[in-house]
């Protein structure tokens, strides 16, 4: 269900010009643990997210999914009750704290969750285990088409009922082709992604919404290293101090056979920016 209005008492601090990697990851970790009544706190959620939003609002901006955001997608996993979900981007955790429990309370077995800065990884970690949620959730850290490769050829990732994209937005199309390509996304899997109206994300939207021939025509035209035009330089760019240039498989295939629904759905930003 669209969210139609925000509430200003939940709006979070104001997005800086430099917003995320710059040590309030770690901030948050002795903010949350700091608290007199983290005992509380402790195999807890719902109050993990509470003190994440706390500090989100009163001391810095996160680029968290948010309370509105994150509702749109928790209903999703209580109406169709995944086995497995995995997210590609993690940052701080809090999406996985949100969807990790909601796919326990779901009955599902297993929530992945990737994530390539270690880091952010290991804040992620810190947060599912006071949250009491390790046994479901699982924080591998590294590229996400490497890690997706990895998973699968052990055999610890055999299929993907549910993925919440919101990772680095030109990776969305390639890492849903791969994982077309090795039948782990198949007729079924739920795909939501984040972010695909604000910043953008054109290449994403227009492979979800072609039809089978318009796949098949354009399959395999894109370089094998680099970052598709389309995407603003802010976007393109956004990990280059740490990661430095990105290459991305844009020749990969996928499969043009699958079909998708394709729906946008308004919300807000949690420091009450309107986007789908």
């Amino acid at each position: 269900m669209a969210e139609t209005s925000f509430d200003p008492t939940k709006k979070y601090q104001e997005q800086e010009e430099v917003f995320f990697d710059d040590g309030r990851e770690i901030e948050l970790l002795h903010f949350v643990y700091g608290k007199p009544e983290v005992e509380e706190i402790r195999n807890n959620p719902t109050k993990v997210l509470a003190a994440i939003d706390e500090f989100a609002r009163t001391k810095k901006y996160l680029m968290n999914v948010g309370e509105d955001k994150g509702r749109i997608v928790t209903e999703t996993i209580h109406e169709r009750r995944p086995q497995v979900m995995v997210e590609l981007g993690g940052y701080i955790g809090y999406s996985c704290v949100l969807f990790g429990e909601a796919v326990r309370a779901a009955g599902g077995k297993k929530y992945w969750s990737l994530e390539r800065n270690p880091e952010f990884a290991a804040v992620i970690s810190s947060l599912v285990d006071l949250a009491g949620l390790s046994e479901v959730v699982k924080v591998v850290v590294g590229p996400s088409d490497a890690s997706i490769r990895r998973l699968h050829s052990s055999g610890d990732l055999q299929h993907i009922d549910m993925m919440f994209l919101d990772h680095y937005k030109p990776a969305y199309t390639t890492d849903l082709k791969l994982c077309e390509e090795l039948q782990l996304v198949t007729p079924g899997s739920v795909l939501a992604a984040d972010n695909v109206i604000k910043p953008g994300n054109p290449p994403y939207l227009e492979y979800v919404r072609s039809t089978c021939e318009e796949k098949r025509q354009s399959a395999g035209k894109g370089g094998a290293d680099g970052v598709d035009t389309r995407f603003a330089d802010r976007t393109a760019n956004q990990y280059k101090s740490r990661q430095g240039q990105e290459k991305l498989d844009e020749s990969r295939r996928g499969n043009p056979n699958l079909v998708y629904e394709s729906k946008l759905v308004h919300s807000f930003e949690p420091n009450g920016v309107p986007v789908s």
